[in-house]
């Protein structure tokens, strides 16, 4: 959990406005065919991942679509497999989502969530963020912020495995969709002007679908988007994620559950601790790729040890550490878990850490003899002892968003959800319920074309799903893309102004609920969950114009602070009693 930033206007951005406010297309050239063999379909959704399945999930229960519309999901991998996914007791996929509540309810209102397996899923109950290098914290409380079962959490994490198997389970009972597995799509061309100009789909096993609307839920590499020829812009960060299943002995008795999620802003990039069961927690962790490669290049324990010492050492020290293992995977030189455990303990008795602290993590001491865990024990997450084997791997992490949601001239009757359209930082845990998001809004437009006798395939139909959807991801994203910026960096200027803005905001609690309530936590409509972010925006982003200008300047800094704080406030209150209450 992040607080939110504001939204800079780009260029893209600023033609994206006019794209979705305009009416008018733009020409494109494509090959037609005519009076090819085909089949008709109303709605073709390519990509069985969540979005896409949850898309076909929603339109096969609504009752308007179900009767009026042939759904067909088109996956290039085994969806057989994804159904029979089983694995052992006591492990898990290191591919875990967070689903905020407001994901939960519509998941539940189309009837998808009661073949989720809920007991491998985690609710998070507690949050705590914290600065790597000043260590100020900022905590999130379910029991703090008015839910009415604070137990169910502000979220629940789960494997996209057992949320992707409850959809398809789901689909099962829904006589109206249509999957077509282990097939990938070959090429899209448009169909004849006199035929409608419909997209025709062709399959590597010779089918051709023609679809009404053409659903992109086929992720970054969108063969959809390519046909819709819809620019997209964006870049790599220059970090990558290392995912892994961690195993940790289970809290104390005088300690609560295991349902607190952690994370802690590196200028390497942020590390989470996300919980998933008493004794397993997934890792997400942002680094720079020489870091990455070094980390997951010697024995599972050097992982596991680092991961320890990333959420309790201060920060030069991780600096050290990070240098000795890029040295030695640089050189070829082993390096073993002990010996690396002896280079953190060294490091924790130069800063003077206590053995039985439970910042201690090169000598294993969390609960002492009498079962009571050091006072600090709630600070940071539990010590991992092993990782899951087989679940360690690294990712590249980049920004993505597609200039526009809907195709237009040549490339019309196509629409784009999920990450087919938008990539962000993991740092998050947004990603999946934007795309969910997506796909409440994009149901609800056809649900309404249906309603009103329209073509669920037009421009006019689409056109709100494009209006609403893309300003609130574009938000959210510079959101992220600008927290990750602003933490990644040792300069004292923004240190100092992050550090006091986070401690001030920490203690205002009208304001940490009302951002939590709006960015997921309570149950309302999905598509309202990046109004919290677009809350504290002009307050955030008073502190990163700030900090910009004392980077030039020298000064101000003090009362950028409060200017950006009276914003958040101002836009607290500003809200309607309806959204605050």
């Amino acid at each position: 959990m992040t607080l939110p930033l504001a939204l800079g206007t780009s260029s893209a951005h600023r033609l994206t406005a006019k794209r979705l406010l305009a009416s008018t297309s733009c020409p494109r050239r494509f090959s037609t065919a005519q009076n090819e063999p085909h089949e008709e379909c109303d709605v073709v959704i390519v990509g069985g991942g969540p979005a896409g399945l949850t898309l076909a999930s929603a339109l096969g229960s609504s009752r308007i679509a179900s009767q009026n519309l042939r759904v067909t999901l088109v996956e290039g991998g085994d969806l057989s497999k994804v159904k029979q996914w089983s694995p052992p007791s006591g492990t898990y996929s290191n591919r875990v989502s967070s689903l905020t509540n407001a994901s939960q309810t519509f998941l539940k209102a189309i009837g998808a969530w009661t073949h989720v397996d809920t007991h491998r899923t985690a609710p998070i109950e507690e949050m705590q963020v914290w600065d790597g290098v000043s260590d100020a914290r900022i905590t999130f409380s379910a029991s703090e912020i008015g839910l009415e079962r604070p137990q169910d959490g502000m979220a629940r994490l789960t494997e996209n495995f057992n949320l992707q198997r409850g959809l398809l389970r789901h689909l099962e009972h829904l006589p109206g969709v249509r999957l077509i597995e282990r097939t990938k799509v070959k090429s899209i061309i448009r169909d004849a002007e006199d035929q409608g100009g419909w997209p025709l789909v062709h399959l590597d096993n010779g089918r051709v679908l023609r679809a009404r609307l053409l659903v992109g839920a086929d992720g970054f590499n969108s063969p959809v988007r390519s046909y819709a020829q819809i620019p997209s812009f964006g870049w790599t960060y220059e970090t990558q994620g290392i995912v892994a299943t961690m195993v940790h002995p289970p809290r104390g008795p005088f300690q609560g559950p295991n349902t607190t999620a952690y994370q802690r802003f590196l200028p390497t990039g942020p590390i989470a601790f996300l919980p998933l069961s008493p004794t397993v927690s997934s890792l997400v962790w942002s680094t720079r790729p020489r870091i990455a490669s070094a980390l997951t290049a010697f024995e599972p324990g050097v992982l596991a040890s680092m991961i320890n010492a990333a959420f309790r050492l201060p920060e030069i020290s991780l600096r050290y550490l990070y240098n000795r293992i890029i040295e030695a995977h640089s050189t070829g030189t082993p390096l073993t878990h002990a010996e690396l455990q002896q280079e953190i303990l060294w490091r924790e008795q130069s800063h003077a850490i206590d053995a039985n602290s439970a910042y201690a993590s090169a000598i294993v001491n969390v609960i002492g003899d009498a079962g009571v865990p050091a006072a600090d024990s709630e600070s940071v997450p539990p010590l991992v002892t092993s990782l899951q084997p087989g679940t360690v791997a690294t990712f590249p992490l980049r920004f993505s968003h597609t200039e526009s949601y809907i195709g237009e001239g040549q490339g019309s009757r196509t629409v784009l959800v999920g990450d087919a359209a938008h990539i962000v930082h993991p740092l998050a845990g947004q990603g999946l319920n934007m795309g969910l998001a997506d796909v409440e809004c994009l149901t609800r437009c056809i649900e309404n074309a249906l309603e009103q006798g329209g073509d669920v395939g037009s421009y006019t139909a689409l056109l709100p799903y494009a209006r609403e959807r893309y300003f609130e991801n574009h938000t959210l994203m510079a959101a992220i893309d600008k927290v990750h910026k602003l933490y990644t960096t040792t300069f004292e200027p923004i240190v100092w102004t992050r550090t006091v803005g986070v401690e001030v905001l920490n203690e205002l609690d009208s304001v940490k609920t009302a951002l939590m309530m709006t960015a997921g936590a309570r149950d309302h409509k999905i598509n309202e969950s990046a109004v919290g972010w677009n809350l504290a925006a002009k307050g955030v982003e008073s502190l990163a114009a700030g900090v910009n200008a004392a980077r030039v300047v020298g000064g101000g800094i003090r009362e950028m602070i409060g200017t950006g704080l009276q914003e958040v406030l101002k836009a607290t209150s500003a809200r309607p009693r309806s959204e605050r209450d």
